[in-house]
């Protein structure tokens, strides 16, 4: 359990949460190992988890032909990847909606933890303060994803833009 506490601790979304809360979120964490190349989440379809890793990284990756277009790669592209301390599946918190991507292992024994949206929920709402703080920390995060990804559209835009007739 230590373990667990001081990696939750080193964790951007647990930034600033008291060793109390620290020890209350960790107890409710699941450790999970995948292999180098296993789907850890599919795009489409339901889940109601958030991941952090602890080990190794991973590649989140998009299906172009689920929009179709005649230029749509009929393979996931990766438009991400994410390293130790970083985190996903922050949308199927609020909105228990599909994944919108995949994410998949990249390295051998990538070690996740993972909390399920429901116990993490009632931990938000016992502990207001802790939910305010996580809520927080997961808003800056987001913001920080979304400013990245408008970022890397501005630069396909402008880049695509230069290659056409």
């Amino acid at each position: 359990m230590n373990e667990m506490v001081n990696f939750v601790k080193q964790a951007d979304i647990f930034y600033q949460l008291t060793p109390t809360q620290l020890e209350m979120v960790a107890n409710i964490c699941q450790e999970r190992t995948y292999a180098a190349g296993e789907i850890i989440v599919e795009e489409g379809s339901s889940s109601k988890e958030l991941y952090i890793i602890m080990h190794g990284e991973v590649d989140i990756l998009v299906n172009p032909a689920l929009v179709g277009g005649p230029q749509a790669s009929p393979e996931p592209v990766t438009i991400a990847t994410l390293r130790r301390g970083q985190s996903f599946g922050e949308v199927a918190l609020v909105d228990e909606g599909l994944r919108s991507a995949s994410v998949r292992a990249v390295q051998k024994s990538t070690k996740l933890l993972v909390i399920p949206r429901d116990k993490l929920l009632m931990l938000c709402e016992t502990y207001p303060q802790l939910g305010y703080r996580l809520m927080y920390n997961l808003a800056a995060d987001l913001a920080m994803k979304i400013r990245n990804t408008d970022l890397r559209i501005r630069e396909s835009l402008l880049y695509g833009a230069k290659t056409r007739p």
